[in-house]
């Protein structure tokens, strides 16, 4: 049993630290080589986790060369336009100027439903207020509408907003980070007021306080059933 728990163990935390190597993307951004590396890493791994026969070392060795291939093949990738598109491919412009491009569609195997659907979560129910609608190499579809149906901003109003800056959370789940406290140039005597003006009396019954570059501050209680526990 012991070396049923170190085996997995030992397997796990090596594929972990190969998924950190690939970056931080999710499973719909993996481009078509990095989400085959991980289906056959996941499948070399379950082996040796399952059969221990199997030496651990059969496991290992395929996986840390797929990881070095990985990394040989993402500095290829960075140095080559080329070597990127064969690895990588290329966008392709579903839509130009309000009309469907069928022979890209076809190309790409890229139904009708498939892209009504991906401009429903983008928000956008017209195809002609589309000035281009782009598949991306990683299957996402970005859509630019024309410019005159783009948002206005407060630049072309003129006018000029307050910069709030990135808020810095100071009590996560009851616990003050003292650490982003410093940071913002805070100290416990000011979270003290704060807690105050937000009627609360200790740090235990906030769920989340946020702070951002002008002292901005956001509070929410923690509920009373947690309170409780």
């Amino acid at each position: 049993m012991a070396i049923a728990f170190i085996r997995t163990v030992i397997l796990y935390l090596l594929i972990i630290a190969g998924i950190r190597l690939m970056g931080k993307r999710q499973v719909g951004e993996l481009e078509p080589s990095e989400l085959v590396l991980d289906l056959i890493i996941a499948d070399l791994a379950a082996v040796p986790m399952q059969d221990f026969g199997i030496p651990l070392l059969s496991g290992i060795v395929p996986i840390l060369t797929l990881l070095c291939i990985t990394m040989v093949l993402s500095v290829l990738t960075m140095k080559s336009v080329r070597f990127r598109a064969v690895i990588c491919g290329r966008p392709s412009i579903i839509v130009e100027n309000g009309k469907i491009r069928q022979s890209e569609m076809r190309r790409n195997r890229f139904t009708v439903d498939e892209l009504m659907e991906e401009l429903r979560l983008k928000g956008v129910t017209d195809l002609s207020k589309i000035k281009y609608a782009v598949l991306e190499t990683n299957g996402q579809l970005s859509v630019l509408p024309y410019a005159d149906d783009l948002p206005v901003t407060a630049g072309q109003m003129q006018l000029k907003p307050e910069e709030k800056g990135l808020p810095v959370v100071i009590i996560n789940d009851g616990r003050v980070l003292d650490h982003n406290l410093r940071l913002r140039g805070l100290d416990r005597e000011w979270l003290a007021k704060q807690l105050k003006a937000g009627g609360v009396k200790r740090t235990q019954e906030v769920f989340l306080l946020t702070v951002d570059e002008r002292n901005n501050t956001y509070l929410s209680a923690m509920d009373m059933e947690d309170q409780r526990l």
